[in-house]
């Protein structure tokens, strides 16, 4: 079993489908040439068993074995519910 997980906190997307959720991770990466800090953002689809989570939640998602053809992720806690 992996010991060091991957986890990530991003902001809910979509909740649309059912007992899954497409976060939004961002964050600030160097430019090889222009040496500038640039945004950056990926979205990463996670397994929401209780469907606990809504869009605009912050939440914590964490690296599991595949669930789906897409799943490799899921939802650990809500970080921040939206306003």
């Amino acid at each position: 079993m992996k010991a060091n997980k991957k986890t990530f906190i991003g902001i809910v997307v979509s909740d649309k489908m059912e007992k899954s959720i497409v976060v939004k991770v961002s964050t600030r990466r160097l430019h090889p040439m222009y040496k500038k800090y640039v945004a950056w953002s990926k979205k990463y689809k996670a397994h929401d068993e209780a469907n606990d989570a809504n869009v605009g939640d912050r939440v914590r998602i964490v690296e599991c074995r595949p669930v789906s053809k897409e799943k490799c992720w899921k939802l650990i806690e809500v970080v921040e519910r939206a306003r």
